[in-house]
């Protein structure tokens, strides 16, 4: 067994992971509690919020996978659509080609919060009060900040003082950023879900205080704060100040809904994914362009073929992926289809976007999918480009994302996946509504989301900017099933990266000896990773790098070298800097649960026993 991290845990009675330790420890402290696996998740997604506001926020939106002991895999969708003024003439009319990276033009109707409470109300076991005590009580006793929060403040300081006053007067208070080892409080935070739990706390049992918690958001007093935002004057990274869409009518039209899964077998194995409203397909697509024969793990060869077999499935997601127009996800999928795509992987590297044509229909690409960032990387693998951040109004390039003196960019999104001793299972990746993205609501103390500008603004595009459409986006939880049974929950922050992450995560688990009799979790988290940025980004300025692939500086040399020798434009990045995966599993014969996380960023924690 080679040397991890940490060791991958297994136990009987329950397992967390997720990107931050006290949202994994509020998660299995419900599970020590009684609750189920659904009960923790919802504990540890309100954590989240308050100990990765530059990550995520109730105002954002999460899809949600969900493996029920005995039951089907389910995709709860907590992506918000466009609201019903947010149409591509609006935009144009007022002289954009691109949805802002962020204020209030790019929120979506926000989808985290009832998302939350749909699968507690229908899969849960606890209160409203029950499993919002643990965000509560960081809100208003206060948490010791990890150094990113404090990080993304000072980028956007300047803003905050001379623009977002509402920002400033929770993240800096007297003046002072969030600092690790001091206590940060978000007092706002608090006093908004203690008002949501007494308004609701008469309407009867469990189930009729949850739904009156779901009527409170979207009609009550949240709503009416969310609605007032929306119409705040804010400048955003067009350099202008705009008002936002968002209505009344929106907010109470739209609830969060159930569906099923995207799958693909492979070796057994049979992948859940969110549908192609999400870039979920493209891990089920990268998986159907593998030959029956792998190279050696970890070769270049092997390196080169997943990079080449992204590029492709990415080019995919561009041209057909979306919710404004059936997507042909059937021939996407076909053997056919991906026999044809995988005779365009040659020995060395493409720098073109090759979208295919399923079912002989002809590809249609937005005239801004082709732009090429020709500035130098100096971005993060951690999350480049996801969230954008609201640079400082003086700064000569609105929108692009900020970097700190280590070249780092301040923003990613969050994860977490849960297994409890009756086998229930679930999968979520929380993000938007983070604190980069517009003005914190001064009476709720969180900020709107920017979703919105993952959509174009040319007509007639599977991702064109539609009201009552989802926007397309990046979040993509994973549920594996091993012959039909669920084992395996898993994912990571990263925007485009996402799925890259994972791939190389699940062959790693697939193909690698296992740990003490079960899958070797920690040591597909900790192998080297990569990713490629031949494709155009999801998020504003939305451009793309042909032939990109920055690898982590544990690669071993002689696999950059052929890497560069077939023609990879190689950027070698930190030694622990690509992904940020979280993992659970469930072994079905046995009933052993185990758990890894990533030690990337010094942040994500697996809990269990």
């Amino acid at each position: 067994m080679s040397f991890t991290t940490r060791p991958t845990l297994q136990g009987t009675f329950g397992m967390v992971s997720s990107t931050h330790w006290l949202a994994s420890q509020s998660a299995m402290a419900v599970l020590e509690d009684g609750g189920n696996a659904y009960d923790a998740a919802v504990a540890a997604a309100f954590v989240l919020h308050v100990v990765e506001p530059h990550l995520n926020g109730p105002a954002g939106e999460v899809p949600i996978l969900l493996a029920p002991a005995g039951g089907e895999v389910r995709v709860l969708c907590g992506q918000g659509v466009a609201p019903a003024g947010a149409t591509v003439d609006h935009y144009r009319g007022l002289g954009l080609d691109l949805v802002p990276g962020t204020g209030p033009l790019a929120a979506a109707v926000p989808g985290a919060f009832d998302a939350w409470m749909v699968l507690l109300r229908d899969h849960g076991t606890k209160s409203l009060a029950d499993v919002l005590k643990y965000a509560v009580g960081y809100a208003e006793d206060g948490h010791a900040p990890v150094e990113n929060v404090g990080a993304t403040v000072e980028s956007v300081r300047e803003l905050f003082e001379t623009e977002w006053s509402s920002s400033a007067e929770v993240y800096l208070p007297g003046g002072k950023a969030p600092r690790p080892g001091e206590l940060f409080r978000n007092p706002a935070l608090a006093a908004t879900w203690k008002r949501l739990i007494d308004e609701v706390a008469g309407a009867g049992d469990r189930v009729a205080q949850i739904e009156a918690a779901r009527a409170v958001w979207r009609t009550g007093f949240i709503a009416e704060a969310l609605v007032r935002q929306a119409r705040r004057p804010t400048l955003d990274t067009s350099g202008s100040r705009h008002t936002g869409t968002l209505t009344a009518a929106d907010l109470a039209g739209w609830s969060a809904t159930y569906e099923a899964p995207a799958t693909y077998d492979w070796n057994g194995w049979t992948l859940c994914k969110a549908g192609p409203w999400s870039q979920g397909p493209v891990l089920l697509q990268q998986l159907a362009l593998l030959p029956p024969e792998l190279p050696r793990y970890g070769s270049a060869e092997y390196v080169h073929l997943l990079v080449e077999g992204c590029k492709l499935a990415m080019a995919d997601r561009e041209a057909w992926y979306g919710d404004a127009a059936e997507v042909p996800l059937g021939e996407l999928l076909s053997a056919e289809y991906n026999a044809g795509r995988r005779e365009l992987v040659g020995d060395k590297a493409s720098y073109e976007l090759r979208p295919g044509s399923p079912g002989g229909r002809e590809p249609r690409l937005s005239a801004h999918a082709r732009v090429v960032l020709t500035d130098e990387p100096g971005f993060s693998p951690m999350g480049v480009g996801e969230p954008t951040v609201a640079k400082n109004p003086t700064s000569p390039v609105p929108g692009e994302p900020e970097t700190g003196p280590d070249g780092t960019t301040r923003g990613d999104t969050c994860h977490l996946d849960v297994v409890d001793r009756w086998g229930n299972m679930v999968a979520a990746t929380p993000s938007g509504g983070w604190l980069q993205s517009n003005p914190v609501v001064p009476e709720l103390g969180f900020p709107l989301g920017t979703r919105l500008q993952m959509t174009w603004l040319e007509e007639g595009l599977p991702n064109s900017l539609t009201p009552g459409r989802r926007p397309r986006t990046t979040l993509t939880p994973s549920i594996a099933l091993r012959d039909g049974v669920p084992v395996l929950a898993f994912g990571t922050p990263g925007g485009d990266q996402q799925d890259q992450w994972q791939l190389h995560f699940f062959l790693a688990v697939a193909l690698r000896s296992p740990v003490r009799g079960g899958l070797d979790l920690q040591g597909a988290i900790d192998a080297p990773n990569w990713h490629n940025d031949s494709f155009p980004g999801s998020f504003y300025p939305r451009g793309m790098r042909p032939g990109s692939v920055t690898v982590e500086a544990r690669t071993d040399p002689r696999v950059v070298e052929e890497l560069r020798r077939r023609g990879h434009d190689i950027t070698v990045g930190e030694s622990w800097s690509e992904g940020r995966l979280c993992a659970v599993a469930r072994d079905p014969e046995t009933g052993v649960l185990s758990a890894g996380a990533n030690p990337r960023g010094m942040q994500g924690y697996a809990v269990g026993r």
